[in-house]
């Protein structure tokens, strides 16, 4: 199974594209769940949602959709103060989402280096039984390709965990132009492209520009290996970005169709239906 989806479910700026003109806001996921069949679910990173919104966001879902949530900042961004019964109570809050996550994002900062590789197994040990793991690290060590990488790496596969493949090489290949690409470069981090699987769930985030051409010229290389993890039977989860992410939606699409892999998000979307009736 291929899992294409973008950063966010909710966005006005998809209106007359991806979502009809008239959806209103509480429409935004069962519209986005028509097309795409997996989403980062970054919200989860600040701040926890309701019981009562998890449950109606399930209510919107088809079978197969997935989310795929950070472990709240709170946690991940202090792990040598990590609470374990805290960490445990966050899992066991999004109880009525369980059936429809697929993995679990833990996002280290960059700071997060080898010397908390202990306390990173013990995050490890809490959840990896309960959900599959997908682990973010942005420390330069753990790009080694030497002892600190193999390391990390050996610890993931011991836990059934993932590595998380951060591609933002077409983001940084052009210089800010814009307030929206300006605000990217600083947000999003550059780091060596180090393609890699673990596990049977592999995950690829490709941060690009609002220029598909451009993005095409870099992940271009990701076509014939998420093609060669299909026929192994891996189910790969694959994010894009763009600056804003008004054009997320119209990168992920390209990428399906230039992967020449079936997908519901090649499907018509309600904005070019509405295009082929006006036509008439």
């Amino acid at each position: 199974m291929l899992y294409v989806g973008c950063p966010m479910w909710a966005n006005g700026r998809w209106k007359g594209s991806l979502f009809a003109d008239n959806l209103s806001n509480n429409e935004f996921l069962a519209g986005y769940s028509q097309y795409f069949n997996s989403v980062e679910g970054n919200t989860s990173f600040y701040a926890d949602p309701s019981e009562s919104q998890l449950v109606r966001w399930t209510t919107q879902l088809p079978e197969h959709f997935r989310f795929v949530f950070k472990v709240p900042r709170r946690f991940s961004h202090q792990l040598t103060e990590l609470d374990h019964n805290a960490l445990l109570a966050w899992w066991q809050h999004f109880a009525p989402a369980h059936p429809f996550i697929g993995l679990i994002h833990l996002q280290l900062p960059a700071t997060a280096g080898p010397a908390l590789l202990g306390q990173l197994t013990s995050v490890l040990e809490l959840l990896s039984s309960k959900i599959p793991l997908a682990v973010e690290v942005r420390h330069p060590a753990f790009f080694d390709k030497a002892e600190h990488e193999l390391t990390l790496n050996r610890l993931l596969q011991q836990y059934g965990a993932e590595r998380v493949v951060l591609d933002s090489r077409a983001l940084f290949s052009v210089a800010a132009s814009s307030p929206a690409l300006l605000d990217a470069q600083a947000k999003k981090p550059r780091l060596p492209v180090h393609a890699i699987c673990l596990s049977d769930r592999p995950m690829l985030r490709f941060i690009g520009t609002d220029d598909m051409e451009l993005n095409r010229q870099f992940y271009t290389p990701w076509l014939a290996k998420i093609n060669s993890w299909l026929r192994e039977g891996k189910s790969p989860y694959c994010f894009f970005h763009t600056p804003d992410n008004t054009l997320a939606p119209q990168l992920c699409r390209q990428f399906a169709a230039d992967l020449q892999q079936p997908h519901s998000v090649l499907a018509p979307w309600p904005g070019e239906q509405q295009a082929q009736l006006g036509l008439w």
